[in-house]
């Protein structure tokens, strides 16, 4: 099949375990597109193909050994890759940072480890900013990762160079990790679906220095059904499933009516005004639209959040770059907004930190008591287009029409742009709610043309397989 990128993951999967497909054959062809596409994309920082073909090799003898009624497992020969934060035995992991030593992992973190036990094969690791800490994926070590759909944009991050991946048929789908927005951002850069779990339906394991529980995997992928089978793999037997049974077997159940309260409060408002852009608005627009014609009441809503939630996140989401094991003469090798918070985070008291994780826990208390009114909360997935490659940092390393600023280097305006870029996201972690982007809109007109543009629905608590049941429904 030329056409093996092209497939969904759940009719690959088919084809793999029916043998129609063997390992091999769908490993090469991914490495192959990987080769071809990478240098332009940067979606990878590090390709492990020879060990991915000794692997697939495995599978296929695996498959031609008499099972014993014993199934092959769910992920059988399926090709993925992990950001460059995860651990996978025997590859080095950067974190995105020229301040590390360059060591190989000994051991498989708790994400590739799962989907290792469930038969999936390791293409190598993808981009990411430096620790995680951006919604923009470039770093120091790399090339940056870019927008399949517009090369001189951004992928978003910090999962971006696995969106960037998923989204140019370098892999079928993705995990990625979400602790202010960092599964849904690139989702909703590279027109894709990306769902964040609510906090403790994945096993944790994959994140240190994260006291406020933020950080959660989830699916990056191209449809619903997708998302639902490698959830599925994410959040074993249906974890959290109020149907007790697993996300992909429920996925296409059309739900009952719901009532979906619609807003562009954010807490990031009161110390960054913003305006949306115009196609943020146009992507709401269209999201009302299909829910509405879906059944489903859509009504605004009025949130209202605490003005101290700015400080509060801040300091708990950098406050594991401050513990970070760093050489004190690699210092100078970090980014300037990782040294920045880094700096920060050192300076801050014991006291201080544990003050703000009160507020977060006494935030999170007031905004579940707001959304408890409405089955599901609806909101731009992003409030700018994807942005240039460069443009957060200043540093204009993008198509020639974006130069060097005057704020590069400048730590404070490259974070103010980010909360403007994505104000609707980190809240989302600190409450502990699932959360799902769709690509409704486009800016070109028709699916394809132009830039994606989504919406966000947050969820309850346990309504993964409901928010991706809402976007199966409108067709994704």
């Amino acid at each position: 099949m030329a056409d093996i990128h092209r497939l969904p993951a759940v009719q690959l999967q088919a084809a793999l375990r029916s043998g129609e497909l063997s390992a091999r054959e769908v490993t090469a062809h991914f490495l192959a597109r990987i080769e071809e596409s990478n240098p332009r994309l940067g979606a990878f920082i590090t390709v492990t193909g020879p060990r991915a073909m000794a692997e697939a090799a495995a599978a296929d003898a695996l498959f031609a050994r008499p099972h014993r009624g014993r199934p092959l497992p769910p992920l059988h020969g399926m090709p993925v890759a992990f950001k460059d934060l995860t651990d996978v035995a025997g590859v080095v992991t950067t974190h995105g940072s020229a301040a590390l030593e360059r060591r190989p992992a000994p051991t498989d973190g708790a994400l590739a480890a799962a989907l290792r036990n469930a038969g999936a094969i390791s293409l190598g690791k993808t981009q990411v900013p430096e620790f995680g800490l951006t919604a923009y994926s470039e770093n120091r070590i790399a090339p940056p990762s870019r927008n399949p759909h517009a090369l001189s944009r951004s992928s978003g991050g910090s999962s971006g160079g696995s969106a960037a991946a998923v989204a140019a048929g370098l892999v079928p789908f993705a995990p990625g990790t979400d602790g202010g927005g960092s599964i849904r951002i690139p989702a909703a850069a590279c027109g894709l679906l990306g769902l964040k779990p609510g906090r403790g339906i994945v096993p944790a394991g994959e994140s240190s220095g994260d006291p406020a529980g933020l950080v959660v995997a989830g699916p990056l992928a191209r449809s619903a059904a997708d998302a639902a089978l490698l959830l599925d793999v994410l959040a074993p037997n249906g974890t959290g499933n109020p149907d007790g049974v697993g996300y992909l077997a429920t996925v296409d159940r059309a739900p009952s009516p719901l009532r979906i309260g619609v807003s562009l409060d954010s807490p990031w408002a009161g110390i960054f005004p913003f305006t949306p852009d115009p196609e943020a608005m146009d992507a709401l627009d269209t999201g009302i639209r299909l829910l509405t014609s879906a059944g489903h009441d859509v009504v605004e809503a009025g949130i209202r959040y605490d003005n101290r939630y700015p400080d509060a996140f801040t300091t708990a989401w950098t406050a594991g770059v401050g513990a970070a094991r760093i050489a004190p003469h690699r210092e100078a090798l970090l980014t300037p907004l990782t040294r920045t918070f880094r700096r920060r985070a050192q300076q801050r008291s014991a006291a201080k930190l544990n003050e703000c994780l009160a507020f977060l826990r006494q935030f999170e208390r007031d905004t579940l008591a707001q959304y408890s009114a409405w089955d599901l909360i609806l909101t731009p997935a992003l409030a700018q287009t994807p942005r240039p490659v460069g443009w957060f940092t200043g540093s204009g390393h993008g198509d020639g029409r974006w130069p060097a600023s005057e704020w590069a280097g400048d730590a404070d305006g490259d974070y103010r742009r980010q909360c403007e870029f994505a104000p609707w996201s980190s809240m989302v972690n600190v409450c502990g709610l699932p959360a799902v982007s769709i690509p409704v809109h486009w800016t070109g007109g028709r699916p394809g043309t132009g830039l994606p543009m989504g919406i966000q629905l947050i969820g309850r608590p346990g309504s993964e397989s409901l928010l991706l049941q809402v976007a199966a429904q409108l067709g994704f």
